[in-house]
């Protein structure tokens, strides 16, 4: 089974950046897509941003679309969420999450490993 284990989480003023990066290793079948999600206190988990392994082709939460950028570093084994302009609404537990089977990537019950998550905190 894929082993993932997320870093770079931390906490930020508003307007700050921070860079995610998820090394996955432990894989012995194919991954379909990858994605990173969030989920702040008292809300459900939801999509920030996904991608297809095969052809790179990404996808983004409305919320974050100009502002974050997801990509993969296949010679590192990671996929990297680089978040510029951070708000205080970013503020949530960020899980990066991979799916062997093809499927919405934006819906989370596609993907059949996550991992553990890191904090990420925007003070004002």
């Amino acid at each position: 089974q894929v082993l993932l284990v997320e870093s770079g989480g931390g906490s930020v003023q508003a307007g700050g950046s921070l860079t995610l990066s998820c090394k996955y290793s432990a894989v012995t079948t194919p991954i379909n897509h990858m994605g990173w999600f969030r989920q702040a206190p008292n809300h459900e988990r939801e999509p920030v941003a996904t991608i297809y392994l095969s052809n790179g082709m990404t996808t983004y939460h409305w919320a974050v679309e100009g502002r974050f950028t997801v990509s993969r570093d296949s010679t590192k084994s990671a996929l990297n969420l680089q978040m510029n302009s951070l708000e205080l609404e970013d503020t949530a537990m960020y899980f990066c999450a991979t799916a062997r089977w093809a499927g919405d990537p934006m819906n989370p019950d596609t993907y059949d490993t996550w991992g553990q998550g890191t904090q990420v905190t925007v003070s004002s």
